[in-house]
């Protein structure tokens, strides 16, 4: 299974598409597909028939994008940076690698 770049809950930046330039949140990451779903991006409209649950009519809902396509936003720098993988030593001993910021070097998973 490949390994994403993105988290759910990154802020993200959108590199290229309709949505070009735009920041939004991970909402969902699809790793098998390589895709995310982020707030507000890649608006489609769908059709839907009426049912039991779903009212008919045309709704609007988030596609995902290709993660290649997205870039993290550091929350410290606040800057769109590639990431890279650090190692933290874990109270066992043990050491854990972790996401950082290519440009200040801040850990990005806590």
């Amino acid at each position: 299974m490949p390994k994403l770049h993105v988290k759910k809950g990154d802020q993200v930046l959108i590199l290229s598409g309709k949505d070009k330039g735009k920041k939004g949140k991970v909402l969902t990451a699809l790793p098998k597909e390589s895709k995310v779903v982020v707030e507000g991006i890649n608006i489609v409209k769908k059709h839907a028939r009426a049912t039991q649950h779903i009212q008919a009519g045309i709704h609007e809902k988030e596609a995902p994008i290709h993660s290649s396509k997205v870039m993290v936003i550091c929350p410290s720098c606040k800057k769109a940076t590639r990431i890279k993988k650090a190692q933290v030593k874990k109270a066992n001993d043990k050491v854990a690698w972790v996401r950082a910021c290519k440009k200040c070097g801040e850990l990005l998973d806590k």
